[in-house]
């Protein structure tokens, strides 16, 4: 006769957890595994019943059941390994570190390493100077870009733009409004091949230019309802009808605008008619951070979603596009959470950085 498995007591804690491991699709699947073991056998089924239901091996249900019971929810980790003894001494590691981050020397004419060319130099293996850099979060390859604002009113317009995100002024409106110039209505030489199972949606390489519009849109911060228009041009002109278009949307109310600093926003003609309509105020943000106004980031998901992947056989094609697009957002929209305060940015904004370090 089969010798019956001894039933095994869970905590109610431990228990709690080994359910969230078991149930979770992020955690190592050797981990929920193991989490399913010890959770039957709780509940008293023998180990030649788990095995079969978890899909492992009775031997392995007999190790992580004993795991458990001997170090509890610390036995279901991963012992550590000893592994290979390492070959390389440390003054070697220190060497491939400092190589690293000097560059390569002029006379390589290159301008940064690979794993191949430091290999090659310090008469290494292409696999040691992956692990070095590895170890030590080192990525030449990678090239980051940044740009610290010249502003030199930059702490009063993050201020002001942060105060009237994270507290507007009660009874006012608060709108983010920009346009994004410049998109093309393009067409594909040929129909777009759909998705397939192992299949990823195809379309040609080249594509018919019909035309370009310019969309002017007006976010407004506390429900993220969107107003939009289409013109052909991007002047002062079509910046002002719009102007006027939101003030039509917002009757009797304050208004506080947030644009970025283009030309067209300062026009005098814009300046004169603001002078007769005192309840719009703008507020710019600062040069070089016009990531401040949050109706950038409607534009970039209008991009993703709606214009990058579309296929327009002419203007008008294009504009309805944008127009589905702004409805149907509407009919869902929800506001940007905006968590940064002031002097978190500006934390950010004027810290000095210096190569090899992390502040």
């Amino acid at each position: 006769m089969p010798k019956t498995a001894v039933h095994l007591t869970v905590d109610h804690e431990d228990a709690a957890a080994l359910r969230r491991w078991a149930r979770s699709t992020s955690v190592r699947a050797g981990l929920a595994m193991r989490a399913r073991i010890v959770l039957l056998a709780a509940e008293g089924l023998s180990n030649t019943e788990i095995a079969a239901r978890v899909g492992c091996s009775r031997q392995a249900v007999v190790r992580w059941r004993g795991r458990y019971a001997r170090h509890g929810l610390d036995g279901l980790e991963d012992q550590p390994r000893s592994g290979r003894p390492r070959t390389i001494e440390d003054a070697r590691l220190a060497e491939i570190v400092a190589v690293t981050l000097a560059g390569p020397p002029a006379d390589l004419g290159i301008t940064h390493w690979s794993t191949r060319t430091l290999a090659k130099h310090l008469k290494v293996s292409r696999m040691t100077v992956a692990r070095v850099w590895a170890d030590h979060d080192l990525a030449p390859h990678r090239l980051e870009t940044f740009k610290f604002s010249a502003d030199p009113e930059l702490l009063a317009k993050v201020t002001d733009i942060c105060g009237l995100y994270l507290e507007p002024p009660a009874g006012a409106v608060v709108l983010c409004v920009d346009e994004k110039s410049q998109i093309q209505a393009l067409d594909r030489t040929a129909p777009t091949l759909p998705l397939r199972p192992g299949l990823a949606e195809r379309r040609t390489h080249d594509y018919v230019r019909h035309g370009i519009t310019s969309l002017f849109a007006a976010l407004e911060v506390a429900t993220g309802k969107i107003t939009g228009r289409c013109v052909d041009r991007h002047r002062h002109n079509e910046f002002l009808a719009f102007l006027k278009l939101v003030a039509r949307r917002y009757p009797r109310r304050e208004l506080h605008v947030v644009l970025d600093n283009y030309g067209t926003h300062k026009h005098p003609a814009v300046r004169g008619w603001l002078d007769t309509h005192p309840r719009i105020q703008l507020h710019f943000t600062p040069t070089s951070a016009s990531w401040m106004n949050q109706v950038e980031t409607f534009f970039g998901l209008l991009t993703r979603q709606a214009i990058r992947r579309g296929s327009h056989r002419s203007v008008a094609d294009l504009v309805a596009a944008i127009h589905r697009y702004i409805d149907a957002w509407n009919d869902h929209c929800q506001p940007f959470a905006w968590v940064k305060d002031a002097d978190d940015i500006m934390i950010k904004a004027t810290r000095n950085r210096t190569s090899g370090t992390r502040h």
